[in-house]
């Protein structure tokens, strides 16, 4: 029986903190060493300059439906991993819309005293502990350190396919008039773009985790922002390339990466360099990375400084293993005052997954889908010193326990133009849940 977590709306503050520094570990073998603590979370990057955190038993979790104001009080301001659903956000254009029946609430944050800090440029792993004193701060320290010693002999092995199967909720007739409708709503000048989804959903094997899942994703498909985060009988595996937002509180700097325009790899250094200059080329791709490029500069620019926020690059190609990316990056200085909660608040839900106008474009979705709970919400981590890392949930899946069986719900989606042609969207979505569904099922 999973042990209850600690529900808190209102912890005490962080006023000390304890570091040591251990010999390096591979962040997915501790991951695997702890998969089932309580409260149990992976932040997982591939870059050699990035960092992985990986984290157990919070002292202090939050559910409900606020927005980001819980942020703002002192008590989940550093240490905080939190999880905002996309329907919180697309809630104040759609109106009221039933639950999406993956457990996750509109916004989730848990606390951790004691965590494993992972810089990879360096080679060099941390243990933390904060507290509300010195005394508490070097517990957490201890447990920090036991999680990494009690981990160390776990082995990241691959595991077989965990689910049973894969099933679309939908056809593939249906998507193609979803597809039809908004570029008939984009003609009549209802709106410019809307990302249009479809979920396909399952359930694990018997003794399956979604663990699992996030190992066989981490074997070669590794993204910039994987993640596996467990909280009771909810869990959540995400391996998303997207970043929503960074937030730097020492300089003030916010930055976005949008991505906008996929296509999918080819089968060998040929055909796969054509699909990469076919996508770097096309103008409809462009146009539908430049629309969110705009909303986004617009988003920032609610809680930047006046004249700060730029586009840094635009249309970069970025190459995964399943697919290529068309990629910009926004950036600005933050306003004085602005916290993260601010940054989350203005931004939310991203504009990349949702379209422009942004509330006309959550109104085409919710016309077309059923809610879509946590994925195309955000995933984030504030540190110790304040500093904010979103991701954008795409590439992820939810799970939820029940009748003794992990099951499953993943969707991908595709940004919906005026020339948008059906069948090729289609196709699209098809190659970004690719790798999701080979993780899952094996197919």
């Amino acid at each position: 029986m999973t042990p209850a977590l600690p529900i808190d709306p209102d912890p005490a503050p962080f006023a000390a903190k304890a570091e040591a520094v251990l010999p390096w570990r591979d962040p997915l073998a501790v991951a695997a060493g702890l998969r089932d603590a309580p409260g149990a979370v992976a932040l997982l990057s591939d870059g050699a300059a990035g960092r992985s955190h990986v984290a157990a038993e919070p002292d202090a979790v939050w559910e409900g439906g606020e927005g980001f104001a819980s942020l703002a009080r002192p008590g989940w301001r550093q240490g905080v991993v939190g999880l905002a659903a996309y329907d919180g956000g697309a809630r104040a254009a759609t109106g009221p819309r039933p639950p999406a029946g993956d457990g996750w609430p509109d916004l989730t944050l848990a606390r951790y005293p004691a965590r494993l800090r992972f810089d990879h440029a360096e080679q060099r792993l941390t243990a933390v502990g904060r507290g509300v004193d010195a005394a508490s701060a070097h517990a957490a320290l201890e447990r920090a350190v036991a999680f990494a010693e009690a981990a160390a002999a776990a082995a990241a092995t691959t595991p077989a396919p965990p689910a049973r199967a894969f099933v679309a909720e939908s056809s593939d007739a249906s998507y193609r008039a979803a597809v039809r409708d908004v570029v008939a709503r984009i003609g009549s000048g209802e709106l410019f773009q809307a990302n249009i989804a479809r979920a396909w959903s399952g359930a694990l094997n018997p003794g399956g985790d979604p663990f699992d899942v996030m190992l066989r994703l981490q074997a070669g498909r590794a993204s910039a922002f994987g993640a596996c985060w467990r909280l009771g009988d909810r869990s959540l595996v995400s391996n998303s390339p997207e970043l929503f937002l960074t937030y730097d509180a020492a300089t003030g700097r916010i930055e976005t990466r949008p991505i906008k325009g996929t296509r999918p790899r080819g089968a060998d250094p040929i055909s796969d360099a054509r699909e990469a200059e076919t996508l770097r080329l096309s103008a409809k791709d462009r146009a539908e990375n430049l629309m969110i490029v705009d909303l986004m500069r617009n988003d920032l620019a609610r809680v930047a400084q006046p004249g700060s926020v730029r586009v840094d690059r635009l249309f970069e190609i970025e190459t995964l293993p399943t697919v290529h990316h068309l990629v910009s990056t926004v950036s600005g200085r933050a306003a004085p005052g602005v916290d993260a909660a601010d940054l989350l608040a203005a931004a939310f839900p991203p504009g990349s997954i949702t379209g422009a106008p942004k509330r006309q474009a959550m109104k085409v979705i919710a016309a077309h889908e059923p809610p879509r709970g946590a994925w195309c919400g955000a995933l984030f981590h504030i540190d110790d010193d304040r500093r904010l890392t979103a991701s954008v949930l795409i590439r992820t899946a939810s799970f939820r326990m029940s009748q003794g069986l992990w099951r499953f719900r993943a969707l991908a989606g595709a940004g919906i133009t005026a020339d948008s042609d059906p069948e090729a969207e289609r196709l699209e979505v098809d190659a970004k849940i690719r790798a999701l569904r080979e993780a899952l099922s094996g197919a």
